[in-house]
């Protein structure tokens, strides 16, 4: 599996690829000036899901956002209860 994070301007999209396509991908926007990466939605191709691909999205999220010192606000549902069952990111999590 790898990632790609394609960033452009304020705002960008993390794929997640096996070797032959694409299993899923994340979509976030970034506020600089605020310290804040916003995971705007995350989707996973109906034949991978059920097998953790959108968990390890949102922790691909979370590490983009450490290296760059920014809170995470999970817009998506589903990022917001991926992060709610994590241990380790208290430091970032923004609620509300």
């Amino acid at each position: 599996m790898k990632f790609e994070n394609n960033k452009s301007g304020n705002g960008g999209v993390i794929t997640l690829s096996n070797e032959i396509k694409e299993v899923g991908r994340l979509t976030y926007t970034i506020f600089p000036d605020q310290h804040k990466l916003i995971i705007s939605f995350v989707l996973v191709h109906p034949e991978f899901e059920g097998r953790g691909m959108g968990k390890f999205l949102v922790e691909e999220a979370i590490k983009f956002s450490r290296e760059n010192n920014w809170k995470v606000y999970p817009h998506c549902s589903y990022a917001r209860a991926v992060m709610r069952r994590m241990n380790d990111v208290e430091d970032i999590f923004l609620q509300s």
